[in-house]
Formats: structure tokens, C-alpha cells, sequence
């Protein structure tokens, strides 16, 4: 190898001394081969630090802040973190939201809402020393995508129960003229299906797929039936639980009513054919939870329910030592899914909560948890003591120094691999001075690999030294 320069100069670094877990040495050297000159090996050290070290303070950790409006849009929105760490939090009612706990790194911040859009769509922030608190700002639109259409003639069309289902459930009423539409639907594929007492409907349902757009003109033709018309009716109690309920009809026929002040209610104008009954009731189930009712030629009477509140638990628990645990992000999930934020104590909870298996899961960035997670059963009472145990997470460095070259050089170059030989990357971004750098952005379980050169004052750099392993535990 040759320079322009023809430059000579003795090897600049030497031997890499790598100080591991119990203090255990590996020795290598650094050398740089100039032209025309023999590699030279000579001392140098470097000092792998991690867990044999005295304890680390916990890392500096920041925040990012931002808001999302208008307010009917910020209000409730889920803002999902991703990137170096990843987190997910709520915004208040005026739309603000903060996550925090935060590392120096690149993160994107993801805004979603039911019924919304957002502009942009996601953003991208870095965390460098300081909290971000200016220009995460959203801003949040509903949609405007629907699906209408009209059941003719008006006669069977005029009240008709339109029901929809699939990406999203929503129940409507065809107005005077037939006329139907859902509003606010987020791209996806929903079953539109019409019903009318007395009445079938050609065609029974059919499928509308909204993407980016509207879709208008899901119609059906509504045929009276023929003969005589019949009804199911029944009683949902007690009171408390049956005043108010929704039943569902579906089968031979689909239509929705309430129930009134005594629980009763009343479906009429059917057709022979089989049919199902549901009711529903938020804070109760119901025994049985559907029923099936064949009308054949007679009313059907007596299709009945019974109405049990629905108790709701809790999962709660502490996360310690409070460095570890205050403003811990703690992830529910299994037969419900929530996100909460540990207390300044390191107290969480999950309340309204149904029986069911689920999984408790802490985050911090900075920490490790014993355990990671925890699995939860909830069969007639609410658990508590969920505790888990938070541990700064060791920061690994590698120490290197070097001899001077014996030429007359302007610094050094320090190169890394993790493969051996070979795929060297420059890792200090200017001309190192000095005779000595430290590498703090090493991983666990890697070895790497160092290299070294000397810059001349022409900017004529050396050919690589020896290859000195630095093995991370």
C-alpha cells in the first residue's frame, strides 16, 4: 500500500488489554502498517466495564409531550411509542398527553381514535439530553366514510331495522322514504342486513368494503309476506336488570326493540319460521343468554330471561424500589387489554375487570423486572399483590488507550466489527487526538472486534493495526 505522500511513521497503538467479568484479561495488539515499514507491537490497554463494576446510578431518563385536537378528537386518544422504547398512554380530556421514562433515542408517536383520522399520521422525535415539549402536535379529523343506501318500496322500507356488522357494529332505522346510512367508519368490510316485520328482503344481507371512500347505494328490495302475521313477546326480570334492556331478533326475520319499565317486550308482524332472541344489558348477563323461538301458525309467549349483574374485579400491585417503579408502564392483556401508569409510589391497578386469565407485563426504560410478567387468574374476587422488582439495567463500556505513533501524525482513527477481519466501522466522529476513547455503545452478549490508524496532517491514513476483542458478558 502506498500514499501520495510517501509518508513513513512507526505503528501507532499497540496492545489492547480486556478487562471481563472477574476480572479475566484477553491480550491483542494494535498495529498500523505504513509503507515500507514493519508493524510494530507495543503497549496499550482497554477495559471492558459492566457487571463486575461498582453499582450504576439509574439512567437519565426524559419525556415527550404533545397534544391532539380538536378536543372531541384528542379527548381519549390512544398515543402508541415505538422506536427505542415502546409505551402506550392516554390523552386527557383536553387532549394532552405525556410519555415518559425516557431514553436518549429516536421514538415515533402514533395517535388513534375511533371514528378519526390524524394528519400526520404518525411523527417522528429525538431525545437528546432534555425533554421534547414543543411541535408533537396533531391533529385529529372524523371520518367522513359511510356506507347508505335504500329499501324499496317505501312501505317495507319506511322503519326497517338495518343492522351492521363486521369491521364495526352499528344498529339504524330506515326513515319515511327508506332511506339508511352509517357515518363515521374507519376502511374495512361490514355486512349490511335489513329487517322489517312482515317483510323479506331481497337480497338478505350484502357486504360493502369502505377504502378511503363512501360506499352509497347498498339497496334491497323489501317484499311483504303473505298471510297471516304472528308475534313472539316475554319478560326480562328482575326489574333492575330487565327495564331497558335490548333484544335482538335474528333468524327468519331481524328487528331490535327495548324493553319497557317491566322489563317486557313484544316482536310482531312475523312469518312462520325459526327465530333467535337475544338481550343485552351493560353490567349484566343473562341466563339464558339467547333463545330460540319457532313460530308455527300461533303467537309464541313466554320466551323469558333472567338478568344477573355482572360483578367486576381488579388486578392491582406494586412495582419497587420506587426509582424503578414510579411512572412504569404496565401493559394488561388476555381477556382484556389496558394500558396504566404506575403511581409516584409504584402502585398500579386495573379496575372493571370481568373473571378471566390475564397477563400483567411493567416496562421502564432503563430497567430489567423480576418477573418480566405474570400470569393472573380472576374467577370471584379481585387479586391484588401483583408485585413485581425493578433493576437498572448494567451499562457496559469498553476502555481503549493506545501508544503515540512515533511519527509526527494529527490524530487517530478507531474502527469496530463484530465480525472478525473484516466490516470495520468508523466509531468517532472526528479525528481523535488523544490516545485514548471509550465505546459506550456496546450491547450485551457481543464480542467485538477494534482496529486503529494514524492521519497525517495531509490527511493520509495508515492501513489497519492489529485486531485487539473486546467480549461483552
Amino acid at each position: 500500500m502506498r500514499f501520495e505522500q510517501g509518508w513513513s511513521a512507526e505503528s501507532p497503538i499497540a496492545d489492547l488489554q480486556m478487562l471481563a467479568s472477574r476480572a479475566r484479561r484477553a491480550r491483542a495488539c494494535f498495529g498500523a502498517l505504513l509503507p515500507a515499514v514493519a508493524v510494530l507491537l507495543c503497549g496499550c490497554s482497554g477495559v471492558v466495564s459492566g457487571q463486575n463494576t461498582a453499582p450504576i446510578a439509574p439512567p437519565l431518563t426524559f419525556s415527550i409531550s404533545g397534544t391532539i385536537s380538536p378536543v372531541a378528537g384528542g379527548n381519549g386518544a390512544t398515543v402508541t411509542l415505538s422506536g427505542t422504547a415502546s409505551a402506550t398512554t392516554t390523552a386527557d380530556s383536553s387532549g394532552n398527553f405525556t410519555l415518559s421514562g425516557l431514553a436518549n433515542g429516536t421514538y415515533t408517536i402514533t395517535p388513534s381514535h375511533a371514528g378519526y383520522g390524524f394528519s400526520p399520521s404518525s411523527m417522528n422525535v429525538t431525545i437528546n439530553d432534555s425533554n421534547v415539549t414543543t411541535g408533537i402536535n396533531f391533529t385529529a379529523t372524523a371520518l367522513t366514510f359511510g356506507i347508505s343506501g335504500t329499501i324499496s318500496p317505501v312501505a317495507g322500507g319506511s322503519g326497517a331495522t338495518v343492522t351492521l356488522s363486521g369491521t364495526a357494529s352499528a344498529t339504524t332505522t330506515a326513515d319515511g322514504a327508506g332511506n339508511y346510512s352509517f357515518s363515521g367508519l374507519a376502511n374495512g368490510t361490514y355486512t349490511i342486513t335489513p329487517g322489517h316485520a312482515g317483510y323479506t328482503f331481497n337480497p338478505s344481507s350484502k357486504t360493502a368494503t369502505v377504502n378511503g371512500t363512501s360506499v352509497p347505494g347498498i339497496n334491497f328490495t323489501a317484499t311483504a309476506q303473505i298471510g297471516p302475521t304472528f308475534s313472539i313477546t316475554g319478560t326480562i326480570s328482575p326489574i333492575t336488570g330487565g327495564s331497558g334492556s335490548k333484544v335482538t331478533l335474528s333468524g327468519a326475520a331481524a328487528a331490535t326493540t327495548t324493553t319497557d319499565s317491566a322489563g317486557n317486550y313484544i316482536f310482531s308482524g312475523l312469518a312462520n319460521g325459526t327465530y333467535a332472541v337475544t338481550p343485552s344489558h351493560t353490567g349484566y348477563t343473562f341466563t339464558p343468554s339467547v333463545q330460540q323461538a319457532v313460530v308455527s301458525g300461533a303467537n309464541v309467549t313466554g320466551v323469558n330471561f333472567t338478568a344477573q349483574s355482572n360483578p367486576t374485579f381488579s388486578i392491582s400491585g406494586i412495582i419497587s424500589p420506587i426509582t424503578g417503579g414510579s411512572g412504569s408502564t404496565v401493559a394488561l392483556s388476555g381477556a382484556a387489554a389496558a394500558t396504566t401508569v404506575a403511581d409516584s409510589s409504584g402502585n398500579y391497578a386495573f379496575a372493571g375487570l370481568g373473571s378471566g386469565s390475564y397477563t400483567v407485563t411493567p416496562a421502564n426504560t432503563g430497567y430489567t423486572f423480576s418477573p418480566p410478567n405474570q400470569s393472573v387468574t380472576i374467577s370471584t374476587a379481585s387479586v391484588g399483590s401483583i408485585n413485581f422488582t425493578a433493576t437498572p439495567q448494567v451499562t457496559h463500556t469498553v476502555a481503549l488507550s493506545w501508544n503515540a505513533s512515533t511519527s509526527t501524525v494529527s490524530g487517530y482513527n478507531v474502527y469496530r466489527s463484530i465480525v472478525s477481519g473484516s466490516s470495520y466501522v468508523k466509531i468517532n466522529p472526528s479525528l481523535n487526538t488523544g490516545l485514548s476513547l471509550t465505546d459506550a455503545t456496546v450491547q450485551n452478549g457481543i464480542t467485538y472486534y477494534y482496529v486503529t490508524t494514524a492521519v497525517d496532517a495531509s490527511g493520509n491514513e495508515s492501513a489497519f493495526s492489529n485486531e485487539a476483542p473486546a467480549v461483552i458478558p
